[in-house]
């Protein structure tokens, strides 16, 4: 799947991360198995990003749909696994790994990168792009905070603790009245079954 806006940022002559692993992120989780056969040794990873000053940029669905867009990208070319995420109007949380052959580090820097592109093109359309100047001498708009906030996931406890955290994001922000019923949210995944965006896998796969 062709993409302009990634393919420069692809570098296919990188090398494993430590402790890949060949099948899905949770072969099995049963608590009465020692830790080191129930749990990957490349640790998922819960991720927030924030909007720069937590302006309110992603309230609107196209561009939250930017975000969900690229996470897919990044889901189809087999670069990441996406066990959990949720997206609000001016941040997102998620749970994903790393696939073999590549890095987190590097995925998370261009995921961010990507999605900057494609939101300074909407909103220059819109005429808002003004909103997002900054005052720094290396770029003229900034979307995202820096240092995103990357937490990995030792065990399968806290695992479910940040899973549950997500999918009650909403809830806790009065955006609706359970957390399956929250559109940008792999919640209803998890309660149904239903994965409208073709891109979530469940974590006891």
């Amino acid at each position: 799947m062709a993409d302009p806006f990634w393919d420069k940022f692809l570098h296919p002559q990188e090398k494993p991360v430590r402790g890949c692993l060949k099948g899905r992120v949770f072969r099995n989780i049963a608590p009465h198995l020692p830790m080191m056969e129930t749990y990957p040794q490349d640790w998922p990873q819960f991720l927030t990003s924030t909007i720069n000053d937590w302006k309110h940029l992603l309230k609107e669905s196209k561009y939250k749909d930017i975000v969900v867009n690229c996470l897919k990208y990044l889901v189809d070319t087999q670069q990441i696994r996406l066990n959990a995420f949720v997206i609000m109007d001016n941040h997102f949380h998620l749970i994903w790994q790393a696939t073999c052959g590549h890095l987190l580090t590097h995925i998370e820097t261009n995921f961010l990168k990507i999605t900057a592109s494609k939101f300074k093109l909407e909103l220059s359309k819109s005429g808002e792009i003004s909103k997002f100047r900054v005052p720094a001498p290396d770029r003229k708009y900034n979307f995202w905070k820096r240092d995103s906030l990357g937490i990995e996931l030792f065990t399968p406890a806290v695992f479910r603790q940040k899973l549950n955290y997500i999918h009650n994001n909403p809830l806790r922000a009065g955006l609706c009245d359970h957390p399956a019923h929250y559109h940008y949210s792999s919640a209803l995944f998890y309660e149904k079954g239903i994965d409208h965006f073709k891109m979530i896998e469940h974590y006891n796969s």
